[in-house]
């Protein structure tokens, strides 16, 4: 189900006729500037914008409430959105030492994104860096096995590596 490309996570390739859905961690302190959304604000603004909003409070008709485990669907472009999902707690190792990737918040916001690729798109697509294994500190092994376990197989997931 999982389909492994040298690329930019940015400029998903088409392997459907379908939306494509561009999904990554965020934390859920507000924080955009390092890592992958740096990527992401480079090539669009509202993203950021929209995540922002969302952290302030300002966007409370348009979103669920900012917290671990939801997600914030950011149309950017015809056939694109970004997905915002707040995956991560705080930012950094804690006071145990533990990173602050959250995978039942991961396992939540996959769900959630499944049910509106599979609800409000035809033959949708799902594209992402290796979720939560950068700064959240993540394991990609629990990742893949979650995107594997709440995915709808029909829908193809394309994870990128940038090349080295």
């Amino acid at each position: 189900m999982i389909r492994y490309v040298i690329g930019d996570a940015t400029q998903p390739i088409r392997v459907s006729y379908g939306w494509q859905y561009i999904v990554h961690c965020c934390n859920d302190v507000g924080a955009w500037g390092a890592g992958f959304v740096l990527a992401i604000s480079k090539r669009w603004w509202k993203p950021e914008a929209e995540y922002r909003n969302w952290y302030a409070g300002l966007s409370v008709n348009l979103y669920p409430p900012f917290e671990l485990g939801e997600i914030q669907v950011i149309g950017v472009e015809d056939g694109i959105s970004v997905v915002n999902l707040i995956g991560q707690n705080g930012v950094g190792r804690g006071k145990d030492g533990k990173p602050p990737i959250r995978y039942d918040a991961i396992e939540r916001g996959l769900i959630s994104l499944n049910e509106i690729a599979t609800r409000f798109s035809d033959n949708p697509s799902i594209h992402c860096p290796r979720l939560g294994c950068g700064l959240a500190g993540g394991k990609w092994e629990n990742i893949e096995e979650i995107i594997n376990k709440v995915i709808d197989p029909n829908i193809p997931v394309v994870v990128y590596d940038l090349p080295t």
